[in-house]
C-alpha cells in the first residue's frame, strides 16, 4: 500500500512540474497581439500618436526595451525588462510602421 501511495505522489508531483514548465515555454505572442494588449491605448489604432517613425529603427526597439520618458506622461514603459527579447521589439516596430501607413 506504501508503494502505490508513494507511486501516486512521484506522478502528481511529475505532473504538476510539467504543468509549471509548459506555461515558461509558451510561444511569444504574435506582434499584433502584443499591441492590441500593451501598445493600443496610448498609441492609437493605427499607431498614430506617440510614435515617430523619423527616428531609426535601433532608437524605436531600444525605445521598447529599455522605455522612454516622454514630454508629458504616459511615459513608455521598459518591456525589454518584462521579458520582450529585441527580435520581439523589432517585429513590433515592424508591425507598427504597417499600421501606420494603411490608410
Amino acid at each position: 500500500m506504501r508503494k502505490i501511495i508513494t507511486g501516486l505522489s512521484v506522478t502528481a508531483l511529475l505532473s504538476g512540474m510539467l504543468v509549471v514548465v509548459a506555461a515558461r515555454t509558451k510561444a511569444p505572442a504574435e506582434p499584433a497581439d502584443t499591441y492590441k494588449t500593451k501598445c493600443v491605448a496610448c498609441h492609437g489604432k493605427k499607431a498614430e500618436k506617440k510614435f515617430d517613425t523619423s527616428i531609426s529603427d535601433d532608437q524605436m526597439v531600444e525605445a521598447v526595451l529599455k522605455g522612454k520618458k516622454g514630454e508629458k506622461p504616459p511615459n513608455m514603459p521598459a518591456y525589454g525588462a518584462k521579458g520582450v527579447t529585441a527580435e520581439q521589439a523589432k517585429a513590433l516596430v515592424d508591425y507598427m510602421k504597417q499600421l501606420k501607413a494603411t490608410p
